[in-house]
């Protein structure tokens, strides 16, 4: 045991020796991600208490006679995000041999720039609904003979009359007919507003309550080849947004189809002179893909660069070399070029 133990320490010495330890700052090139951008509005309704005497003494028919939730895709869009592409990390080296001073990454470990600063792309805002009212309380609207009826017959009889006695007020204010008249506009303006306000919170009592409410909901699709069809989630009228195997939804489906159309760039290295040497500084050529995601009742479509669907390639060493000075913006969603600088060193 002793005699191993000893011919390990003699070999491991020289196995250290002997592997490319490479000075630097350790990168990712990005993978271009998908991501599913949807508005889902619920409608809510609520019955009214007197919706069966909706008809009898307001003369409205189809009121709702029971709740319900009712669900639709009020927008749908396709953007583009990036993650670190585990496959192509890569170590530049920073050292006396090349004229690389810093390099930008950002949180995940992308690389961003190279010699220079780059912003980083601002995160989308999230959707903010905008604010609703305060509900109406029907019963903070009813007279005392409403509140002392002893049958639903007779309150629906009595809150009947009293939105047709509000409507007559309101009709009277209008043409300057009332027994009291504001003393001017702005009086007049509140005037109406109270008795609108009164008779919609009464009418909700036969009515019934709509409510809308719209939520965001951001799906995430990474595409790794052609997809044609892909069922991407469900959608259901009565229960909204529903997993993909759930067949009480109707099937929303993603195509991605590869457009085999690559940018070029006389900034890569031509194939065959890397040498050990190189600055180890590489971009994603990313692949032209079109897009597209529908379903029964909302379509979008998006035509975009996917930085899995081109090729990586090396920049020419010489660009980093002692007697250039390059500076380089990447694309932080799909790992191109998306500016280069290229200046003499001065001596």
């Amino acid at each position: 045991m002793k005699k191993l133990l000893l011919s390990l320490l003699m070999i491991l010495p020289s196995f250290l020796y002997a592997q490319d330890i490479m000075e630097g700052t350790t990168y990712y090139l990005p993978k271009t991600v998908l991501k599913i951008n949807m508005l889902i509005e619920r409608t809510s309704v609520t019955p009214g208490e007197l919706h069966l005497y909706a008809e009898r003494y307001l003369k409205k028919k189809d009121v709702a006679s029971e709740a319900s939730d009712n669900y639709r895709i009020a927008k749908m869009n396709i953007y583009t995000e990036s993650i670190p592409d585990t496959a192509k990390q890569f170590t530049a080296r920073v050292d006396q041999k090349h004229s690389i001073n810093s390099i930008k990454l950002n949180s995940d470990g992308i690389i961003l720039a190279v010699n220079t600063d780059a912003k980083q792309p601002m995160p989308k805002e999230p959707f903010m609904p905008a604010p609703k009212p305060a509900p109406l309380n029907p019963h903070d609207y009813m007279n005392q003979d409403i509140l002392a009826s002893g049958s639903m017959a007779k309150m629906a009889e009595l809150t009947a009359q009293e939105i047709i006695d509000i409507r007559e007020s309101r009709s009277q204010l209008s043409k300057g007919q009332a027994d009291f008249m504001p003393q001017d506009g702005a009086q007049m303006s509140l005037m109406l507003k109270n008795l609108q306000q009164q008779e919609a919170a009464l009418l909700q009592l036969f009515e019934g309550v709509t409510e809308k409410d719209t939520t965001e909901v951001v799906l995430t699709f990474i595409p790794e080849q052609e997809t044609d069809r892909y069922i991407l989630f469900r959608f259901s009228r009565k229960l909204g947004l529903v997993d993909r195997d759930d067949l009480a939804g109707s099937p929303y489906y993603i195509t991605v189809k590869d457009e085999h159309v690559i940018p070029t760039n006389q900034a890569i290295a031509e194939e065959g002179k890397r040498s050990k040497d190189d600055a180890n500084i590489f971009v994603n050529m990313p692949g032209k893909a079109k897009i597209s995601l529908q379903g029964k009742d909302a379509m979008a479509t998006l035509d975009t660069y996917l930085a899995q669907f081109g090729k990586t390639a090396s920049l020419d060493n010489e660009l980093f070399g002692k007697k250039l000075y390059t500076q380089l913006i990447y694309n932080p969603i799909t790992g191109n070029i998306e500016s280069i600088n290229t200046d003499l060193v001065k001596k």
